[in-house]
């Protein structure tokens, strides 16, 4: 498998980890999804993020979850999360996962990060910590209340050879896009490729802004794929239709603590993993939200016919 680098673009999925309803990791739904994700046209997969419920596997199960996706991916670039506690941690399951053939990992800040300093003093530490290995840098303050300036983001990259990407997940965050390619439009930042996440919420400007492509989980990749094809060959108002159709869609997906149950919910729907399950502590998807995804999956079919999906009774929160 070739190595991460600064020229990657396109659409990275972000890949939940399938679960069977007791809690146990279900390898063969982990074999569809990462199949389904080629088959559809993702350039690679991004394991073990937020929402991959990597904080409620140990260390052995994170291992065995990375290596299944990365043996199953053939010619897609798999990214491993490996953000933890301490660098051991770290350092263990990004060398395990290169070892597998995984393209490079990512490192999200610990959420008691505050100055600019303590940022850059982390992540100089991470990088040692995992050597030459390719890394993405994962900028998502929502979530995590950690605050990069465009300017502390440049001094980590230019301080780390092996950082070639930043997942870029700020919000409002196309100002800081803009100002990042400005920064290599001057000289004064190295290349970077830069993939944005929050759920695909601002990609059709995102992508104007200067963005390589996304990476980010919604259960229909094939938008993803299509905004940022769509926005590269110069077609804004075909990239916007297509992604305002899907947009209510996207923001239902995105709630804080319910958002995994409806993508789950939704997979399931489309036989690609077999049960929606969470491990615990997670959120259930309720009939009344059911019945809601079920209304806007049908709305998003007028436009594009792949979100035609009659409900099925057995689908499981």
């Amino acid at each position: 498998m070739t190595k991460l680098t600064a020229n990657a673009a396109g659409t990275f999925a972000i890949a939940p980890t399938p679960f069977h309803d007791d809690g146990r990791i279900d390898e063969r739904s982990i074999d569809r999804l990462t199949d389904f994700y080629a088959e559809v046209g993702c350039e690679g997969v991004t394991v073990l993020g937020i929402l991959g419920e990597a904080p409620k596997l140990d260390a052995a199960e994170a291992e065995q979850v990375a290596v299944r996706f990365v043996k199953r991916a053939k010619t897609m670039q798999i990214i491993v999360g490996v953000s933890a506690p301490g660098f051991a941690s770290m350092r263990s399951l990004a060398e395990a996962s290169m070892e597998a053939g995984a393209a490079g990992v990512m490192i999200a800040p610990p959420p008691h990060l505050r100055t600019d300093d303590q940022i850059i003093g982390y992540f100089k530490q991470a990088q040692e910590a995992i050597g030459d290995i390719p890394w993405v840098l994962q900028d998502y303050p929502l979530t995590l209340s950690v605050v990069f300036t465009p300017a502390v983001i440049r001094r980590i990259v230019m301080d780390s050879p092996s950082c070639v990407m930043l997942k870029h997940e700020d919000w409002p965050g196309l100002e800081k896009i803009s100002t990042l390619r400005g920064y290599q439009k001057d000289g004064s930042l190295k290349p970077l490729s830069i993939l944005c996440g929050n759920g695909g919420l601002f990609l059709d400007f995102e992508m104007e802004r200067g963005a390589d492509g996304a990476m980010t989980g919604y259960a229909f990749p094939e938008l993803l794929i299509d905004v940022v094809r769509l926005s590269k060959e110069g077609k804004r108002d075909a990239a916007h239709d297509l992604f305002d159709a899907h947009l209510p869609l996207i923001r239902y997906e995105q709630q804080p603590g319910a958002g995994l149950a409806v993508r789950k919910y939704v997979l399931q729907k489309r036989g690609v993993i077999a049960s929606s399950a969470q491990r615990k502590p997670g959120a259930m998807i309720t009939p009344a939200a059911k019945a809601e995804v079920d209304y806007l999956l049908s709305r998003v079919a007028r436009v594009d016919r792949r979100a035609n999906l009659q409900p099925q009774s057995s689908a499981a929160g």
